[in-house]
């Protein structure tokens, strides 16, 4: 069953956690608080599916800091910074480093809530490339090395004649090795072959 998209506040603030918690619930959207960036550091689990709205400026570990930390993941919750007015510079550089956005303090509510959407828009993006990457990676683990050769070279454009001078075998095997390529790949033609194997490079590369 596909998990809701839960809001993660972060601020030692109670009365602005609990400000965030009731403003987020008003249109219906699930939200845990936390006291501090360890705090939340200590319960992150990747695979939990949402957004963090995060203090910038607080005791300990910073919201810098805990952005830093979770650029390391493979996939994390979309940040919304919320700042003090003398924390712009700080959350420029939030932003610069990947955050959706930053909403000053005192925040407007619907301002803050559009950029918790957006954040939450962009999270269920990543985490579908994220998926289709995990699937193409899978399927090429399923590849033989000498499967593996020959799809390379189908993909370069050589033709089987080509690719069995080049690995020494013979023509009928390299036909042999292409269609286990497409059976275990799970292609029905070359071009959605090189679709998938684009597809990876493009996201592996980000």
């Amino acid at each position: 069953m596909k998990q809701e998209s839960t809001v993660f506040v972060v601020d030692d603030d109670r009365e602005v956690r609990d400000a965030l918690q009731l403003l987020m619930e008003s249109v219906g959207l699930p939200v845990e608080t936390f006291g501090s960036a360890q705090e939340y550091l200590d319960r992150f689990d990747p695979e939990r599916p949402g957004c963090l709205v995060l203090d910038i400026r607080m005791p300990g570990m910073s919201g810098l800091e805990l952005q830093a930390r979770l650029n390391a993941e493979r996939i994390y919750p979309p940040i919304v910074i919320i700042t003090g007015h003398g924390d712009v510079p700080m959350a420029v550089r939030a932003v610069q480093a990947g955050a959706v956005d930053f909403v000053q303090k005192p925040f407007n509510d619907q301002a803050l809530l559009d950029s918790v959407h957006r954040a939450i828009e962009r999270d269920a993006q990543q985490r579908g490339e994220v998926s289709r990457l995990r699937d193409i990676e899978e399927r090429v683990r399923r590849l033989t090395p000498r499967e593996r050769e020959v799809m390379d070279l189908v993909i370069a454009g050589k033709r089987n004649k080509v690719i069995a001078s080049e690995m020494n075998i013979s023509q009928s095997t390299v036909e042999a090795h292409r269609a286990k390529v497409m059976e275990k790949m799970e292609a029905d033609t070359l071009s959605s072959l090189m679709r998938m194997m684009l597809t990876l490079e493009a996201l592996q590369g980000e």
